[in-house]
């Protein structure tokens, strides 16, 4: 081999090793921001500048299905990420504009906007967060903080995070009552419509017509009275929109939360076991027995897991099996 030939190779090489090395500091930000914007050319948006309401019509990433719904009951744990500069200023799912510094997040499912509670389960810290875009998508994944609500909810420097997500349904409901046709009445800049024109009426006394009677006058008692002055037109305020001030709670969590992979609940315990015997070749599989409205439920679980990496890398291999609604829990 020629001495062009070897520095060619010796290039390739050299650069080959940068990137997984590269590939290796950056694995937490691959997964906070990398996966997430997988669905750029599936959520399109005609929004304003203040953004729209929107739920949005099923969609697919990477073979997964998401069906995003009105669920003022979500309550979910798992692993939260935090994602950042690298979309700071541009468009979320609904139209508005991503700012890292301000406490916002994505959801895939949730309605956009929404307010939801986020709390980390291995310090107790408890914070209202805007939902108002769509992700994350790395598998695993429940939500994705903005940088702000990471750091207010201190994992920024970890990257990810043991959480729980909670709807807050007044206030989400609240807050979709401020948008008229998906569009914020609230913020929107434009006029208001002008009152359609009045018309002036004129009317004159008729003679009855022939063979007729015409009716006497009305007593003091029927006369109709004219008002002088139309009353005033009741035209309510829109409901004001909820705040989101930063303020962090501090709420009593587990003292050692646990990870799991749960492949699947059942209200059937045969349905749960079939799936708890496929699943033993991967992994210790274990049914947990829960009431759900007074029903009992039947979740087929792996672990407890040591680490959200063990975690990572079981979940794929369950959802290599052909689980693929498979996910993350923290308990």
């Amino acid at each position: 081999m020629g001495r062009d030939g070897l520095k060619h190779r010796f290039s390739w090489l050299a650069a080959v090793a940068l990137v997984l090395f590269l590939g290796g500091c950056a694995e937490t930000q691959f997964l906070v921001s990398g996966a997430k914007r997988l669905s750029g050319s599936t959520e399109t948006s005609t929004a304003s500048a203040e953004g729209r309401y929107k739920v949005g019509d099923p969609y697919k990433i990477n073979g997964v299905w998401y069906y995003p719904k009105a669920d003022y009951e979500y309550n979910e744990t798992g692993i939260a990420s935090w994602y950042g500069p690298k979309f700071n200023g541009r468009p979320t799912a609904n139209g508005e504009k991503f700012d890292m510094n301000a406490i916002s997040a994505a959801h895939r499912t949730l309605p956009l906007p929404s307010i939801v509670r986020v709390t980390n389960l291995r310090n107790g810290r408890s914070l209202k967060v805007r939902v108002n875009d769509r992700g994350p998508f790395a598998h695993g994944r429940i939500i994705d903080m903005s940088r702000r609500g990471a750091q207010l909810l201190g994992f920024e420097k970890a990257g990810i995070a043991s959480v729980r997500v909670e709807i807050l349904p007044r206030e989400s409901r609240q807050l979709a009552a401020t948008y008229n046709n998906g569009v914020n009445v609230l913020a929107s800049t434009k006029p208001p419509p002008t009152a359609a024109p009045r018309v002036a009426v004129t009317s004159a006394k008729l003679a009855p017509p022939p063979g007729t009677n015409s009716t006497p006058p009305p007593t003091n008692n029927h006369k109709v009275v004219v008002v002088k002055q139309a009353p005033k037109r009741d035209v309510r305020e829109p409901p004001a929109a909820p705040t989101i001030d930063g303020s962090v709670t501090v709420v009593s969590v587990p003292a050692s939360p646990k990870i799991y992979v749960q492949a699947g609940a059942f209200t059937q315990y045969d349905n749960a076991n079939r799936l708890r015997a496929r699943l033993s070749l991967i992994g210790p599989a274990k049914i947990y027995q829960v009431r759900v409205v007074e029903r009992p439920l039947f979740r087929v679980r792996l672990g407890p897991i040591s680490s959200v990496g063990e975690a990572d890398s079981m979940l794929a291999t369950v959802m290599q099996s052909g689980v693929g609604d498979a996910r993350i829990v923290v308990d």
